[in-house]
């Protein structure tokens, strides 16, 4: 009880000015669409534009998969603005909150022909995220990570990339290649607000590929690139397979309650968008 309530208390100094979270989660649906318009690259074209605005679980797309968690609110649909964000929820120990095996709640494309990964694409990937009622680390707490994002190698293969919460901050990390980057140094500021990132991949099998990640925090008017990793193999499964997807929602693969980590998480996703680079600019 002394730990949750010295939780709270850490949670409200750093809120302190921040905006109410129902009034923040508005601001994704009211300018997510000018924040995209603005960095879109001039000669991109936009291959899967995952929205919600329809308010359904799949954004409308037959194919999207939601979801295999079985708990009712494991994932869920909530107001932003003029339309919708997707949320997804973990509790560790509860079985409703297990799916393939391990505590997650995700949302993925490995069945919509346009949210797949090949070789030779060369993709951008966009998502808003924000995090909700999160409680924040203390020393001593245990150290490991929520994936939030994904570039998945499908048959069973780890991911391509992740983006992971660790501690206080947002990370990058290929681990088949043990590639880590810190890309947030400190989210706390913008808990209850909307995030904004940018995974730019040239999808290769030798090492002509690149990782190039960009972030938009709360009251930033551009982007900002964080991390690059050039002349890299982007694509590299371990089990036989020719395609890739994106997943997106809360995967909890190394926490437990018995190691003290928080029971609950709850994370909204909002704009997920795959662009084709191809065309060549990048800007």
């Amino acid at each position: 009880m002394k730990k949750s309530m010295r939780r709270s208390a850490i949670a409200a100094v750093i809120a302190g000015t921040l905006t109410v979270a129902g009034l923040t989660t508005a601001e994704a649906g009211q300018d997510s669409r000018s924040r995209f318009a603005k960095g879109q690259s001039r000669n991109s074209s936009i291959l899967l534009d995952i929205d919600y605005r329809d308010g359904s679980l799949n954004s409308g797309i037959p194919d999207l998969t939601t979801t295999h968690a079985t708990a009712e609110d494991a994932s869920y649909v909530v107001e932003s603005g003029a339309d919708h964000a997707i949320a997804h929820k973990v509790t560790l120990g509860d079985p409703g909150y297990v799916s393939d095996g391990a505590p997650r709640s995700e949302s993925a494309t490995n069945n919509v022909p346009e949210g797949r990964i090949h070789v030779g694409d060369e993709h951008r990937y966009e998502f808003s995220v924000l995090l909700k009622d999160w409680e924040t680390y203390e020393p001593g707490d245990s150290e490991t990570g929520d994936i939030i994002f994904q570039g998945k190698h499908a048959g069973g293969n780890l991911p391509s990339f992740y983006i992971m919460t660790k501690r206080s901050s947002i990370a990058f990390r290929s681990p088949t290649l043990n590639l880590q980057s810190t890309v947030v140094d400190d989210f706390r500021p913008y808990l209850g607000e909307w995030m904004r990132f940018r995974v730019d991949v040239k999808w290769t099998d030798d090492s002509t590929g690149y990782y190039r990640v960009s972030a938009r925090m709360p009251g930033e008017s551009e982007y900002t690139l964080r991390q690059t990793y050039e002349n890299v193999q982007t694509f590299h499964p371990v089990n036989p397979t020719d395609f890739g997807y994106l997943k997106w929602g809360l995967y909890r693969p190394s926490e437990t309650l018995e190691k003290g980590d928080v029971p609950t998480r709850i994370i909204f996703h909002d704009d997920i968008r795959i662009l084709d680079l191809s065309a060549g600019d990048e800007s």
